[in-house]
């Protein structure tokens, strides 16, 4: 396959506003030992993308500085020993960065195919918050059958993500969301009561609904403004997963005895400097448990606006205005 010599792809000089962006023209990226190169064909839009466009989030020193996370695509050329895919195969994958552009090289290991029946744009919304989710809510806080978890920011691409999976898996779900709307679209995906942060407590609703034990996993992207309340709202032997800081990273003061009378853990992480054997252990467990599901319809991307490529600051406005409910997406081509 002959492919072109320049592509177009997402340009920042400087951190800043969505303003700061614009489409540019550069080299085609070669892919290296281990690596698919993929022509894109839609990217997923990501929380980490606007923090690294504000300069809060740099990317690995061996990571592409091209903005993008996630994408799907088809694959036009393969490094050496990549022997699980082929040339003109159709991925979604994790990328480390370079998503929003019109090619992406990507490791092998962090790919998977497109679910039976996904196009492109469905495909796109999948990899970022499925890997997040799996590995945070099931691989480190072990939610399993039977049990309960408070999921915050449930409207989010990571919340309707782990709305269903944890649903999918036999856990009673909780989540909180920020208006009615999206109250009801939390519990449509199968959470047990959806809590509107801005007109009730819910540390006391999650009491109430559990009888007062409390929840055995908080899956959490506030940080510091709710880290002493997620303390309170679990139960014994329970579990913090901490995602993300958008309330702040820094807790000024905080009561910590829960932690030791409830035997509680408090754990986290950050996706992109997982090493390449950790993301395929997340990417074999999502193909084995999580792709199957997808394809017989039990789970789906919750796609919000499906945006041209070049409408890439309109879809970072997007995100930083929290009107969304699930995903959005660029659409190249």
């Amino acid at each position: 396959m002959s492919l072109p010599a320049t592509m177009r792809h997402v340009d920042f000089p400087a951190h800043g506003g969505p303003e700061v962006m614009s489409l540019i023209k550069g080299p085609l990226p070669s892919p290296r030992a281990g690596e698919i190169l993929v022509k894109v064909a839609a990217a997923g839009v990501n929380r980490p993308d606007v923090a690294q466009r504000q300069g809060a989030y740099p990317p690995p020193k061996d990571a592409s500085p091209i903005l993008g996370l996630e994408i799907a695509g088809e694959i036009v050329a393969l490094g050496d020993g990549v022997t699980d895919f082929q040339i003109g195969d159709n991925v979604c994958a994790l990328a480390n960065g370079g998503g929003y552009a019109e090619y992406c090289s990507v490791p092998a290991t962090q790919a998977l195919p497109y679910p039976k029946g996904y196009d492109a744009v469905k495909a796109a919304a999948l990899p970022e918050t499925f890997f997040t989710v799996w590995a945070n809510l099931f691989q480190m806080a072990g939610l399993t059958e039977g049990e309960t978890v408070l999921i915050h920011g449930g409207s989010s691409g990571i919340g309707t993500t782990a709305i269903q999976l944890a649903r999918a898996f036999g856990a009673t779900v909780y989540a909180t969301a920020g208006s009615a709307e999206k109250c009801a679209a939390c519990m449509d995906l199968g959470a047990a009561r959806a809590i509107n942060y801005k007109a009730e407590d819910f540390v006391e609703i999650v009491r109430e609904e559990t009888g007062g034990k409390g929840v055995d996993v908080v899956l959490d992207m506030i940080g510091a403004a709710y880290f002493e309340r997620n303390l309170q709202v679990l139960a014994k032997d329970g579990c913090l997963s901490i995602i993300a800081f958008l309330g702040g990273s820094t807790v000024e003061k905080a009561n910590l005895s829960p932690i030791m009378v409830k035997r509680l853990t408090v754990t986290g992480s950050t996706m992109r400097p997982r090493s390449q054997e950790e993301k395929r252990a997340i990417r074999d467990d999502l193909m084995t448990q999580v792709w199957p599901r997808l394809e017989r319809g039990d789970l789906a991307s919750v796609i919000h606006s499906v945006l041209p490529f070049e409408s890439v600051v309109e879809a970072h406005r997007l995100m930083e205005s929290s009107a969304h409910i699930g995903k959005i997406v660029l659409k190249l081509g």
